[in-house]
C-alpha cells in the first residue's frame, strides 16, 4: 500500500515500498496535462512495483533550471525524458524499469 506524504501543493509525493530507489519530477505548472503526467507517472510507479518518489515540481526557476522549454515534462532521476506531451503509463513504466 502506498504513502502519501503532501507537505504542500508544490511538493507532492508518493512513497512504495520503503526506501526510493528513483526520484520522478514531473515539472509543470498545475495545467491539466501536467496533472495527468502526474497520475500517469504515479500508476506507472505502481505497476512497476519500483520505489520511488514522485513530485510535482511547480516553481518555474526549477522547471528553467532543466532546460524545460514545453511543459508538461518528465524528469527521472535528474534526466529529462520528455518534455511538452503526456507519455503514457507503459512508456514511463519502461524508462523507470
Amino acid at each position: 500500500m502506498p504513502f502519501y506524504n503532501s507537505n504542500s501543493e508544490e511538493d507532492l509525493k508518493i512513497k512504495v515500498k520503503g526506501e526510493y530507489e528513483m526520484k520522478i519530477e514531473v515539472l509543470g505548472m498545475g495545467c491539466s496535462n501536467c496533472n495527468r503526467l502526474y497520475q500517469n507517472a504515479l500508476e506507472a510507479v505502481k505497476l512497476s512495483g519500483k520505489e520511488a518518489e514522485v513530485i510535482k515540481v511547480e516553481d518555474i526557476q526549477k522547471i528553467m533550471g532543466y532546460g524545460v522549454m514545453s511543459t508538461p515534462a518528465l524528469v527521472i532521476d535528474g534526466v529529462v525524458k520528455v518534455a511538452g506531451k503526456v507519455p503514457k503509463v507503459e512508456e514511463i513504466k519502461g524508462w523507470i524499469k
